[in-house]
């Protein structure tokens, strides 16, 4: 950097420290503020950057290759990256450079807010302050906010690590996504240890492909550099297993005794897999434990195995793992719906074809009589993964309903369309409904229901709203089950 620019960076890093606040979005600067112009607005920079001016912005900061304004009373700054720059202005302005947090990173296409929760726990009764950043939650002791975001933006990111480094927290666990990767959301941040669960179809739409996804995700292991950093990654997932020949310093975690030469491993076995949970063996650099967990399914074994291998990397011993075994689930996670009728109904957020298969073939481990499935596929999103979705839930359901999830700005129809010639290849025997109305969708599904069957409402989990166009409408799956069966029984009430 020239010179005069770095002077003139430094002077706005100085400004920042002592309280200037700096924006992303032009409508929201106030005089004498800074505007960064990210890069997703630079097709329309004419306009926010009148804006940020007519506002009384004092600085601009943006990019090569932006058109910036003449001013004699505004100063201009052109950085290489923004993200990047916006991350360093943010620690400075919120002291999160200097805060002594340490700070576990969990990625992976599914999976992420279960270890998130279980790392929770398992610090939690190690002694730690322990704040959660993830899909259903921003929460540490005392505070809980509804998550926007999987992962923040920058600056509410920094923002929300200076509010839990005030109360005291000492430990952060964040889920971090492949879109907060790229776009540099956790840029200025640093990271202690960091995951990786599994790399499966989703968000195509964003990345293009696999390799570009996984690239996204490889970059939490190299581009947030700390001589300490523990790495780890799933042996069993074929991308985490690239992951562990790339980074021979990074502990890989495994259920299968996959071989991996040159990294050090946690080895575990599952010796049962039941309604009440599963029961696994573990071994570590010679040390021996078991564990015996109420999570359900053969796919919350890696994650535990996850959560083992990181509490393993900041210190904790074999005695420790103990703490997992109370835990019993996410909301929204194979969450069983409590109701009078006896009916076996589960809520969950699998949304993504490996996922459903993850989630039916727990159930179909449980020898209910059938398997009923209520799904969609959410608009404007990855569109490859449609009929992938509808194979997956042919192949492990007996009755499969398809319905609407989140269909944004697409019309539903066109939507089930894609998902459809899936659901026709499934097997003889499978009957397939189409409903488009959820609720009508789920009422249907419940008056199907015999003795001994199971309904998984798939897709939302936690999630409090169905987006339709702009607009969150309240919709709880949970709630909307719960109403469904007193409408289905005769029970309808206020």
């Amino acid at each position: 950097m020239p010179a005069a620019r770095k002077a003139r960076w430094n002077e706005l890093l100085t400004l920042v420290r002592r309280g200037l606040m700096v924006r992303t979005d032009s409508r929201e600067v106030r005089p004498g503020e800074v505007f960064a112009l990210m890069p997703a607005a630079a097709e329309k920079s004419d306009a926010f950057l009148a804006q940020a001016l007519a506002k009384g912005a004092a600085w601009i900061v943006s990019g090569p290759g932006v058109l910036l304004p003449q001013s004699e009373t505004v100063k201009l700054m052109t950085v290489p990256d923004v993200p990047d720059a916006l991350g360093q202005l943010a620690a400075k302005y919120f002291r999160t450079h200097k805060q002594a947090m340490q700070v576990v990173a969990v990625t992976g296409t599914n999976g992420k807010t279960t270890i998130t929760y279980l790392l929770e726990g398992l610090l939690a009764a190690a002694g730690r302050k322990v704040g959660v950043l993830g899909t259903v939650s921003y929460r540490w002791p005392g505070t809980s906010i509804e998550a926007n975001l999987t992962t923040p933006g920058c600056w509410r990111l920094h923002e929300l690590f200076a509010q839990m480094s005030a109360d005291g927290v000492d430990t952060v666990v964040m889920e971090t996504s492949s879109h907060a990767l790229h776009q540099k959301r956790v840029a200025g941040l640093e990271f202690d240890a960091a995951v990786l669960i599994n790399l499966t179809q989703d968000h195509l739409d964003y990345h293009g492909d696999f390799e570009h996804y996984y690239q996204a995700k490889k970059l939490l292991f190299t581009s947030f550099p700390r001589a300490d950093k523990f790495k780890a990654a799933n042996a069993d997932d074929p991308y985490g297993l690239r992951l562990l020949s790339e980074l021979p310093d990074a502990v890989g975690f495994s259920l299968k005794d996959t071989a991996v030469p040159g990294n050090r491993m946690l080895r575990g076995a599952m010796s049962a897999c039941t309604g009440q949970g599963v029961s696994l063996r573990m071994e570590f650099e010679g040390k021996c434990w078991s564990l015996d967990s109420g999570l359900v399914g053969a796919h919350n074994a890696s994650n535990l195995m996850a959560a083992q291998a990181v509490g393993l990397g900041l210190g904790l011993g074999p005695a420790d793992m103990q703490a997992l075994a109370p835990f019993t689930g996410v909301p929204g996670r194979l969450e069983r719906v409590q109701n009078d009728q006896g009916l076996n109904i589960f809520v969950d957020y699998a949304h993504t074809p490996d996922a459903l298969q993850n989630v039916l073939g727990a159930l179909r481990a449980l020898d209910f009589s059938r398997v009923l499935t209520v799904f969609g596929c959410g608009g404007d999103r990855d569109r490859t993964k449609r009929p992938l979705m509808g194979r997956a839930v042919a192949g492990l359901s007996d009755v499969a309903i398809l319905t609407s999830d989140n269909p944004r700005h697409e019309d539903p129809l066109t939507i089930m369309a894609d998902v459809r010639p899936g659901l026709l290849n499934g097997p003889a025997g499978l009957t397939v409904i189409e409903e488009p109305d959820r609720y009508k969708a789920l009422c249907q599904a419940i008056s199907l229901m015999r003795p001994g069957d199971a309904l998984l409402v798939a897709g939302k989990g936690h999630e409090s709203y169905q987006l339709i166009g702009d607009v969150k409408q309240p919709f709880s799956d949970v709630l909307a089950v719960g109403r469904a069966i007193r409408e289905v029984h005769g029970e309808v009430r206020p």
